[in-house]
């Protein structure tokens, strides 16, 4: 093994450690941590459409992004969070580990925006009648409801986004040398560029047909 990846030498297996690499957190770092939603989190989780919803299982961690339109995450009450669950591939992992582990992270994204919203708490899935006819969309409601107890609550620190500068990408068009999901069904099912091309062209004509 390379001696700057041996890990006998360099892992940090302490969280005394750990301190001694970093600086001890600001207090306003601290003191910003609520243990249910406030006002300014309300106005942003309102604004979002789109969520990163991390789960975990005794196999591992998942996150999945979840989307729809601003404010599709509602609050039953400032220490409850109802997040339908719109169509998908069906693989249920995130889902699945809530039975398993009902402990959730979650950080709300508004576009154009370097603020972030983070909730941690403990999940359940539901489908009581009365949460589903809350998210209709088309007249069609969502399959379950996940439940979140809030546990902690806190704007999160702008700083990735702007060394990112997430926000000032020409979201135009797709940037060009990133794969796409047809270059990834190609690669998948053995297809060449013209698969690909195709799979997008299919994939965006079926969508709008499988969004709800």
């Amino acid at each position: 093994m390379d001696a700057f990846i041996d890990d006998s030498v360099h892992t940090i297996v302490s969280e005394e450690d750990l301190r001694k690499v970093y600086k001890p957190a600001i207090k306003p770092a601290l003191i910003k941590q609520t243990e249910y939603v406030t006002e300014p989190g309300r106005a942003l989780i309102e604004a979002a459409p789109m969520i990163m919803l991390a789960t975990s299982s005794a196999d591992g961690v998942d996150v999945s992004p979840k989307g729809d339109g601003p404010g599709f995450v509602q609050l039953l009450d400032k220490r409850t969070l109802l997040i339908p669950d719109r169509p998908g591939n069906n693989r249920l992992d995130g889902l699945t580990n809530v039975i398993n582990n009902p402990n959730v992270g979650i950080i709300f994204i508004v576009p154009g925006s370097n603020s972030t919203y983070r909730v941690n708490g403990k999940a359940s899935i539901s489908t009581n009648p009365a949460l589903l006819e809350r998210f209709l969309v088309k007249g069609k409601p969502p399959r379950t409801v996940l439940v979140v107890k809030v546990k902690e609550a806190y704007s999160h620190c702008p700083k990735a986004f702007v060394r990112a500068d997430l926000w000032n990408q020409d979201t135009s068009r797709h940037p060009e040398g990133v794969p796409d999901h047809g270059d990834f069904a190609a690669h998948r099912d053995g297809g060449d560029a013209a698969y690909a091309r195709d799979y997008v062209k299919n994939y965006e004509t079926r969508l709008p047909k499988e969004l709800y």
